[in-house]
């Protein structure tokens, strides 16, 4: 072991250019799985520790169209302190109309907040808003055009704005929003006169516990006091669970995006290792020959390699770390909270151990065949194969690629979705061998062609030395990428394009009162001659039992289940809505008048394990109304009309107090009319713009294609470091056939000819592949992962694989300039 030490410090302190690739594919792939860790680490502990804040209270109750009963009060501020909140959308307008701006618009009492700040921006008129005063977002400012100490009207108060909001903590576990906010307290909402029988808002009742107390185990208390009331309950371990579901799967894909980037550095790993090694050999038996041990030479390269493979995994996981602050500093108003600095040990040992392991698995191989160098190849070098690794070496590489699976799937917070990547990647890393093979074998059977330098190009696929194999295999996952981010991307950016009909409606109107709907047509008629207007009863309530089984008393609801949680839209219609296909069972008749029926979305029956026969019941207002399903429909959802999940027979909920919802059609030119009489005449009306919430939207798809791009480029540069890679490694046989092709009068122009039209072959074979690889990539990630349409743009994913192709055969023509500057007579004396 002491003279292993000595030589291998001897030789890395004469340089170790050939080992640059190892360290370079290791830094890019251990960065990758470090970062993505880390930043879902950051976020996620800065969600639990901001869990208090966020959520508003220990506890939080919350329901919708109502405000708690006296004896729900009295449960509540037996359990702690309690804070009281009302939300619902609202129009935000200029006293003199000729604005009006969606808002979402928040009562508070005088408790709030229990946890956290609430702060307004410098140039304030006072702390918080009382009576008809009013705080607003600065982008409703904006819009508004108004300033601490003008007016705005809401609903049917004149409120006067004290303040633009700087902090508003319990924000992000209030999740979307369609608008900017407006806060007032109780007395202000109270002035609005939006509050009313019918109207779409959600009280929230957040409880401080005295200190010691368990918010889950109080919680759960509370809800089984009020079984069928319809609470949402939550507690500060779980304040914003749809964000926190989110990061959690977006990390974890990313994640795996970093796996895949580490394993396709590990390729990189294999041939700058063997590249190295091979340019060692003359070393190697010369050593041999002066008596080093088989022993010996593996333990020196294995130092070596263990050296400067740990600076560059230690080199990556220090870059990992700083990941969070620097998307912090690039891009934190993007996320839902800015985590501070800190280390996360699990994500960077994590990201450590793959690296570790990946470069272990790919370095075996090329040791085992560097200590197996006889001292004879000093003499034969030229013509010796290589052999096969020993059994016990084949065995070491197959318990670590057991380890890295494990640790992969073990990990992971899906581990079947984690089992199904690890299987894809390594499905596709065998299908290139297979593929390099199979190339090998029909370019050594096809005939042969009378032009020259095509014949030297196909000769050159199935030589022996040849380096097809790892060419195919680093080419085709480089091309692999491209494809798959290409496919993702474009889904992204054209799920607008792709999801939104060619005649959207212009707004949708919510909380139309029941008593004014026809005048609300008539209005609509009148300001807006030819508009098309689609009008719907609308209510809200949870599902509390479906199939003989509570909802409350299931421990884990079942997956996918997004119906059970929180509320659904509720509606009744004597006759199918548009946009719905029935699909199996029977609609009512147009006059039916019997026992509670209702259709359900085909999907959700079968994620709930429903059929046509079977009982739900929501809770309607805390009453409990159970109807059996009569029908299932196919909801096609990107009508951009109104799509509810559950659709009541007649009779069924007209006496519960709710409102229409309606749809309208129409030219842009008068749009801004049309809003501001709308306003004008029902404040209790909420007009949204199509294009705004699709603007949302795209801002969503956007955050999402910056993180996949992100995540994807390290796995892109491993991929060009691995063909770099592929290329230095054949960098020596080039020069030998470079060399004689010369001796024998070849120009520089033919060489190069020859190698150009072998990149091209190879690159047009796996591009076609590629193509078809990526596609299923992508498909399975916007589908399976994202939840996506399927809409890609084959026209840019096309030019991406073109674009990879000619950047490959450029690739490839710099790699061989070395080759083509060799002389014959120094490089003869050195082969």
């Amino acid at each position: 072991m002491k003279l292993a030490w000595a030589l291998a410090l001897r030789d890395l302190r004469g340089g170790f250019a050939g080992l640059r690739l190892l360290a370079i594919c290791l830094f890019l792939g251990v960065m990758a799985l470090a970062g993505v860790g880390s930043l879902s680490s950051a976020i996620t502990s800065e969600l639990a520790l901001q869990g208090q804040s966020i959520l508003g209270g220990d506890v939080q109750m919350s329901i919708v169209q109502r405000t708690a009963d006296p004896g729900e009060r009295a449960a509540f501020a037996a359990a702690g302190r309690v804070s009281e909140t009302i939300r619902m959308r609202a129009m935000a307008s200029r006293p003199d109309g000729a604005q009006a701006v969606l808002a979402e618009l928040k009562g508070v009492d005088g408790a709030y907040p229990l946890y956290g700040d609430f702060r307004l921006a410098p140039g304030a008129l006072g702390a918080r808003p009382r009576g008809k005063e009013v705080a607003i977002a600065p982008a409703l400012a904006d819009r508004l055009a108004v300033k601490p100490g003008d007016m705005v009207r809401i609903g049917d108060a004149e409120l006067r704005v004290i303040g633009l909001i700087a902090e508003e903590p319990d924000r992000v576990g209030e999740g979307f929003t369609f608008g900017p906010a407006a806060l007032v307290d109780m007395d202000g909402l109270a002035a609005t006169g939006l509050v009313q029988p019918g109207s779409l808002y959600t009280s929230r009742y957040r409880i401080r516990l005295p200190d010691g107390q368990d918010a889950a185990n109080v919680a759960k208390q509370i809800a089984d006091r009020f079984p069928g009331a319809g609470w949402e309950v939550q507690d500060r371990s779980n304040a914003a669970p749809g964000t926190r579901r989110f990061i959690g799967r977006l990390g974890q894909f990313l994640m795996l995006v970093g796996l895949t980037a580490l394993a396709v550095a590990g390729i990189g790993v294999g041939n700058g290792v063997t590249s190295y090694l091979e340019g060692k050999r003359n070393a190697i038996a010369t050593l041999k020959v002066l008596g080093a041990s088989s022993r010996t030479i593996f333990l020196s390269y294995l130092i070596q390699i263990g050296l400067v493979a740990g600076a560059g995994i230690l080199a990556g996981v220090v870059a990992g770390s700083l990941v969070p602050s620097a998307v912090v500093a690039l891009a934190g108003d993007a996320l839902p909270v800015q985590p501070h600095f800190a280390i996360h040990a699990r994500p960077l040992l994590l990201a450590a151990l793959y690296g570790l392991l990946i470069a272990l698995l790919f370095v075996l191989a090329p040791l085992a065949r560097a200590r197996a160098v006889t001292a004879a190849s000093l003499f034969r070098g030229g013509v010796e194969t290589a052999r096969r690794p020993a059994f016990p070496v084949l065995a070491a590489m197959a318990i670590t690629l057991a380890a890295i699976v494990a640790l992969a799937v073990g990990t992971a917070r899906e581990p079947l979705f984690a089992a199904w990547f690890v299987a894809a990647v390594a499905g596709l890393l065998l299908l290139l061998t297979l593929i390099g093979w199979a190339v090998r074998r029909i370019a050594a059977r096809l005939p042969r062609p009378r032009r020259p330098l095509l014949r030297l190009a196909i000769a050159n696929l199935h030589r022996p030395g040849a380096q097809t194999g790892r060419l195919v295999v680093a080419l085709g996952l480089g091309l692999t990428l491209f494809a798959t981010l290409a496919v993702i991307e474009t889904n992204l950016s054209g799920q607008i394009d792709s999801t939104v009909p060619a005649k959207a409606p212009s707004f949708f109107a919510l909380d139309i009162p029941v008593d004014d709907i026809d005048r609300f047509r008539a209005l609509v008629a009148a300001r807006a001659p030819g508009a098309e207007v689609r009008t719907v009863p609308s209510l809200r309530g949870p599902v509390v039992s479906f199939g003989g089984k509570r909802v409350a008393d299931l421990d884990t609801l079942p997956e996918g289940a997004w119906i059970l949680r929180g509320d659904r839209g509720l509606t009744y219609s004597a006759t199918p809505p548009e946009g719905s296909r029935v699909v199996e069972g029977q609609w009512w008749p147009p006059d039916y008048s019997g026992p509670p029926l209702v259709s359900l979305d085909v999907e959700a029956a079968r994620i709930l394990g429903l059929k046509v026969g079977d009982e739900i019941t929501v809770s309607v207002l805390g009453v409990e109304v159970p109807a059996t399903i009569a029908s299932l429909r196919e909801i096609k959802w990107d009508t951009m009309g109104f799509n509810f999940v559950l659709v009541y027979s007649p009779g069924v909920l007209e006496g519960a107090p709710h409102s229409y919802m309606a749809t309208i059609a129409m030219p842009e030119k008068g749009e801004a009319a049309l809003n501001r009489e709308i306003t004008r005449q029902f404040p209790s009306v909420s007009l949204i713009r199509v294009k705004e919430v699709i603007g949302q939207v795209a801002d969503v798809l956007g955050q999402l294609s910056t993180a996949v791009r992100s995540a994807a480029s390290v796995a892109l540069a491993a991929g060009i470091a691995v063909l770099v890679g592929a290329i230095a490694a054949s960098r020596r046989s080039r020069i030998y056939d470079s060399v004689l092709l010369k001796l024998l009068g070849a120009t520089r122009r033919q060489v190069l000819a020859a190698q150009a039209i072998e990149y091209a072959i190879l690159a047009s074979i796996l591009s076609l592949l590629a193509a078809l690889f990526g596609a299923l990539a992508g498909w399975y990630v916007v589908t399976g992962v994202f939840e996506l349409d399927w809409a890609p743009d084959w026209m840019v994913v096309g030019a991406t694989l073109a674009i990879g192709g000619f950047g490959t055969l450029a690739l490839g023509l710099l790699g061989s300039l070395p080759a083509l500057a060799a002389r014959p007579a120094r490089a003869l004396r050195e082969l």
